[in-house]
């Protein structure tokens, strides 16, 4: 299997450790396990609008679900939660990840069904924003992942075509719909969940995205 020309990151638990979200939860007097049900139902939602083919912001969805899940949440706890998002590190994997890529010479993009704002400064704080060439959101197609609109987004952004391009992330909807969108995929296994089996079983798995850039070197 030849390397990938092109390598497509999810943002969201793929490149940020979303833990930190939990003392913003706590901060508002919301439980810290209370981020895993938002930030799910975020997505339901996001989802929902997109198989009619719209969508909304992340932010806008975020805000929508918080006041659904906390009706008493003031606007300023509200705020607080969602401007953790612009504070998120990497995990420890992805720069030395991105830095194999980028000496392969690989094109690396983002694809993100959040911001390009918050995909921006997670890459910046971290200093890897040089190693990626194109930071994408869904935000342009107007459809979140795992639409195929938004893989072709980022197909179409680099010139390349579906069989010389890997889509990598943790969440298996995101890889099961990269695989509709001809793209091969690769499974970032931080979750000790298995893969669910109506969808199609990814091409690569690794504990990290260090660990998938070996495993394409070596392919």
């Amino acid at each position: 299997m030849a390397p990938p020309r092109l390598v497509v990151l999810d943002v969201n638990e793929t490149l940020s450790d979303l833990g930190p979200m939990r003392h913003r939860f706590a901060d508002a007097g919301l439980a810290e396990t209370l981020v895993a049900t938002w930030f799910a139902q975020v997505l339901r939602d996001g989802f929902s609008l997109s198989t009619l083919g719209t969508s909304s912001r992340f932010a806008d969805l975020g805000r929508d679900v918080l006041h659904d899940l906390a009706p008493d949440l003031d606007e300023d706890a509200v705020d607080h939660v969602l401007a953790g998002f612009s504070a998120l590190d990497l995990h420890p994997d992805v720069a030395p990840g991105l830095r194999a890529f980028s000496d392969a010479g690989t094109t690396v993009v983002t694809l993100s069904n959040g911001s390009t704002d918050v995909a921006e400064g997670l890459l910046a704080r971290a200093g890897v924003r040089d190693l990626v060439d194109h930071v994408l959101s869904v935000d342009d197609v107007g459809v979140w992942k795992p639409h195929p609109r938004a893989y072709a987004h980022a197909l179409r952004t680099c010139d390349v075509s579906p069989a010389d391009a890997l889509m990598v992330a943790v969440h298996p909807w995101d890889l099961h719909g990269a695989a509709h969108a001809g793209l091969d995929t690769a499974w970032i296994t931080r979750d000790p969940r298995a893969w669910p089996s109506a969808f199609t079983p990814p091409t690569h798995r690794a504990e990290g995205l260090d660990a998938v850039a070996g495993l394409v070197r070596d392919s």
